[in-house]
């Protein structure tokens, strides 16, 4: 990428995994470039929207309990940013409801699931995440209670977990291996969506956007810094860690003294969706745009010396 603008490049698309319950409908696709002309992968893993019929005739509430579970059209957030700077995508097209690909395969309320945990699977103790009804099958909203009209046998999770969390981030880790071995730095992007989190308006007013690095982690303290001066920049509010500070993504995949870097970003849905928080609003060409210039920005950054510049210990 030289001066802002991309170089002519073909880039392709890949579709694998397989979303349980569907004829053969894919449970992700990635889109790139060879070569990438920048070294920063957008996932959006909440962003799919494939239900089958069997695993939404099962859920209570299924209208609304999939739009608060859903981060609602990050899957069109992330394409267009892609498509503005050249950045490889990897979007999930099977639901959250199905399976949370930010949870450790582990992270299982198991009381979900008819007999227990699978023979030969060591039944661990629910993380504080399964705990609170959120793990890696979603149980339970906050005034919504239980989501589901009974329970998954172990084949069936067996399958979600086979076909669409491990196919997943295999796919998001040989990814990230390629782009490091091109730049030598690599920078994860994870797109998230977030309710508001208080009034937009007044000295306190809620941000926009959460920059999340697992309190630091994730990802060098160069590259977050980097992110909070250009939100400033550009009048944007951003806050950090709090309350969503990255999940079983940022653990897997970032490794900063091996130069993977990783962040979370979490968008306001009022920011980019319309009133109802069901369709694309008036704010989403902005959120593109301001997004895809936080992506050239770290992009320089990394590009530049082909290595985060290391601050002294």
């Amino acid at each position: 990428m030289v001066n802002g603008e991309i170089p002519a490049r073909d880039s392709r698309r890949e579709r694998g995994g397989r979303i349980p319950g569907t004829a053969g409908q894919p449970a992700w696709s990635i889109t790139r470039c060879d070569p990438a002309p920048v070294p920063v992968l957008i996932a959006a893993p909440h962003g799919g929207r494939i239900y089958p019929a069997d695993l939404a005739g099962r859920m209570r509430n299924a209208g609304t309990a999939s739009l608060r579970l859903e981060d609602r059209f990050t899957d069109l957030l992330a394409e267009a940013i892609s498509r503005e700077t050249g950045a490889t995508l990897l979007i999930a097209h099977a639901p959250r409801a199905m399976i949370d690909l930010n949870r450790a395969p582990d992270d299982m309320d198991w009381d979900m699931v008819a007999g227990g945990a699978p023979e030969g699977r060591v039944r661990l103790a629910a993380g504080q995440r399964a705990r609170s009804g959120l793990g890696l099958v979603p149980r339970r909203l906050p005034g919504m209670g239980e989501l589901w009209r009974r329970r998954m046998t172990a084949q069936e999770l067996d399958a979600r977990i086979e076909h669409v969390h491990r196919s997943y981030h295999s796919t998001l880790e040989s990814a990230l291996e390629r782009l490091r071995d091109q730049w030598g730095s690599v920078l994860l992007l994870d797109l998230h969506s977030m309710p508001p989190l208080g009034p937009k308006r007044g000295p306190d007013a809620a941000p926009d956007f959460v920059i999340g690095d697992r309190f630091g982690s994730s990802c060098d303290s160069v590259l977050a810094a980097m992110a909070f001066d250009y939100f400033t920049a550009i009048g944007r509010r951003a806050a950090h860690n709090r309350p969503y500070a990255g999940g079983y993504v940022l653990d897997r995949h970032s490794a900063p003294a091996r130069s993977f870097h990783a962040m979370q970003i979490e968008v306001c849905r009022t920011a980019y969706l319309d009133s109802q928080m069901r369709e694309p609003g008036k704010g989403m060409a902005a959120v593109v745009r301001d997004l895809a210039g936080l992506v050239r920005r770290l992009s320089s950054v990394l590009a530049a010396g082909r290595s985060v510049p290391q601050a002294a210990e």
